[in-house]
């Protein structure tokens, strides 16, 4: 069982980003708090099990003051056995981070900080809206290394418009050099409602699938060779380093969602909080939870749901989820059976979305 909790609120909204965010306006903060611990309130009466692991997502998280944050763990250990978990992730933005706030995570009890910095070259940073400098991003990662023990991830983005391979080449050398636990590289897609999106509709920007191969390709050279396991489709840790809160998304486990937009999955009930801060912050006054849509997760939907999961991580797809007519033939040279599993082999990460549409 996995908690993640949605904190919306950033100080700029990136033009690639499709989660629900906003600017904070004129959201309470302290009030914002409050709520997601009502909601954990009311989630705790129906006995879930406890939990394995925590991710504050957003949005920003670390926009959170020192006393809101407090307040919120400090609340959260009052409604959840704290105990079990092996893992608290919290996103953080490099643009404001100080020796203050690396040890005041750990204070906290996080034990996992996740840096978004995309990209190490100024012109990458513009493009994508970020508000951080290079130097602020490799800064944050030396103030985490200097004043905690957490462990440390670095999340990337390869084929931003106007981005060449020496550039991305650039960008996984400086990361490297700071020696994160964990490094996730996405290549970025053009979601609807966002600004890339309508740049792309235009003709602005354009996807080149042979240079997203390249840089997959480079990425994961480069990194294993550097001893990072590539557990996952666009993930990357040093031994024993893999976040287990992906993880136990991506193998089905169930999770419990607290916050505007975020969903949870429990037995097979799939539900999503209404996404809109305002109305979260009504619905919780009123009846303590902002469930919105709830979806029934039939045998057929959690199969082809492991498919298109399980098959981006190393460990494979299990077997079970194969049926007896799957004709694998026309992709015998991209993945390979093991005796439990079906395993991803040679180029089959590059096409693992047309891979699991052949299996689905």
């Amino acid at each position: 069982m996995h908690l993640y909790l949605h904190i919306p609120f950033c100080h700029r909204i990136c033009p690639y980003c499709s989660f629900y965010k906003h600017t904070p306006g004129k959201t309470d903060l302290g009030a914002f708090v409050e709520a997601l611990l009502t909601e954990a309130r009311f989630t705790a009466q129906k006995n879930i099990s406890p939990f394995k692991t925590i991710y504050f997502g957003g949005g920003t998280p670390s926009m959170l003051s020192p006393t809101h944050l407090g307040r919120l763990f400090d609340g959260l250990r009052e409604i959840f056995d704290f105990s079990t978990i092996e893992e608290i992730t919290l996103e953080a933005n490099p643009a404001t981070f100080t020796s203050r706030t690396a040890q005041l995570y750990q204070d906290l009890g996080v034990t996992r900080v996740s840096l978004g910095v995309q990209s190490f070259l100024g012109k990458h940073l513009e493009t994508l809206g970020r508000e951080h400098t290079p130097m602020q991003a490799i800064t944050s990662v030396h103030l985490l290394r200097e004043a905690t023990d957490l462990e440390v991830n670095i999340d990337l983005i390869f084929s931003v418009p106007g981005q060449s391979l020496l550039d991305w080449d650039d960008t996984l050398t400086q990361a490297l050099a700071l020696q994160p636990d964990h490094l996730s590289a996405y290549n970025l897609t053009y979601e609807e409602d966002t600004a890339f999106f309508k740049k792309f509709q235009t003709g602005d920007f354009q996807d080149d699938p042979d240079l997203n191969a390249k840089m997959f390709t480079l990425a994961e050279n480069f990194l294993t060779a550097s001893s990072y396991e590539h557990y996952e489709t666009s993930n990357y840790a040093l031994p024993e380093k893999r976040s287990r809160h992906n993880e136990g998304y991506w193998i089905g486990n169930d999770y419990l969602g607290l916050g505007p937009s975020a969903v949870s999955t429990l037995n097979r009930t799939r539900h999503q909080n209404v996404c809109d801060t305002v109305d979260y912050l009504k619905r919780i006054d009123s009846v303590g939870h902002a469930q919105d849509d709830i979806e029934i997760i039939d045998d057929d939907a959690w199969r082809l749901e492991r498919i298109a999961l399980q098959l981006r991580t190393i460990e494979g797809l299990p077997l079970k989820y194969i049926t007896p007519e799957t004709n694998l033939a026309p992709i015998s040279h991209l993945v390979e059976k093991t005796p439990t599993h079906l395993r991803l082999t040679g180029e089959g990460p590059l096409l693992v979305d047309s891979i699991a549409a052949e299996l689905a």
